[in-house]
């Protein structure tokens, strides 16, 4: 799988409507004075991921520039992406957009002890992330984190319901999660993750083992019979 981006700039980059309160998700709190509103005039439109512009922070000037984030080099694949192309590959296979695909990977990259660097993360987006190119606030971030977290959540109780349901068949089901899989192995490459084929293929052999039991122990629930897909042996629910 493959996904042509180009050079240049987004034209536009979403930015989340509102701001968030750090202390009350337990993450770091940002810094005295810092109240920009991550909106403007123009508002939001959910079904284009079209929100008003970025609440920016001072780009640190280049001597001022943190040490793990000069040796950050999760993203350089993406060196001459265009902020619109990745945005468009997502969305088309995805719930997430390219800036909650970022910041959430950053989150997980720069949480320390005491909670995440969002001050950090968002001072540096651009010297991050390639297709990044405006600065954000800690509240912009943490507001990008929390739609991340919401859409995975929703995502995978719609996916969980579907396996569950008994719709599909164990066949139908291993297609689906072949076809999951290879775009989140996609996204894991892009972001630097070195997979060999031994790793891949250990990970579909553990993935396809636990849909088995997950539709083998719906079915029991639902008071049907389970076909071994190995044997072919018809299972009697309790």
């Amino acid at each position: 799988m493959s996904v042509a981006v180009s050079g240049g700039d987004m034209s536009e980059d979403p930015t989340p409507p509102g701001g968030a309160d750090d202390a009350a998700t337990g993450e770091q709190e940002s810094p005295a004075g810092d109240t920009a509103d991550p909106t403007d005039e123009r508002g939001s439109d959910p079904a284009t991921d079209r929100d008003g512009g970025p609440a920016t922070e001072r780009e640190p000037a280049a001597e001022d520039v943190p040490e793990d984030v000069q040796e950050y080099a999760r993203f350089t694949k993406m060196d001459r992406a265009d902020y619109d192309r990745v945005n468009e590959f997502l969305r088309d296979r995805t719930y997430i957009t390219a800036r909650e695909w970022a910041i959430a990977r950053l989150c997980a990259d720069f949480r320390t002890e005491t909670g995440v660097e969002m001050t950090k993360i968002g001072q540096n987006l651009p010297r991050l992330v390639p297709f990044m190119t405006d600065t954000y606030t800690p509240q912009a971030v943490n507001q990008a984190r929390a739609s991340f977290e919401e859409k995975v959540t929703k995502a995978g109780a719609t996916f969980l319901y579907g396996a569950m349901s008994g719709f599909y068949t164990a066949e139908e089901l291993d297609e689906t999660m072949y076809e999951v899989t290879e775009i989140a192995k996609f996204l894991l490459e892009v972001e630097g993750v070195d997979l060999s084929v031994e790793e891949e293929l250990q990970a579909e052999d553990e993935i396809s083992r636990v849909m088995r039991e997950v539709r083998e122990a719906s079915a029991e629930v639902r008071g049907e019979e389970v076909k071994c897909p190995e044997c072919g042996h018809v299972h009697e629910a309790e």
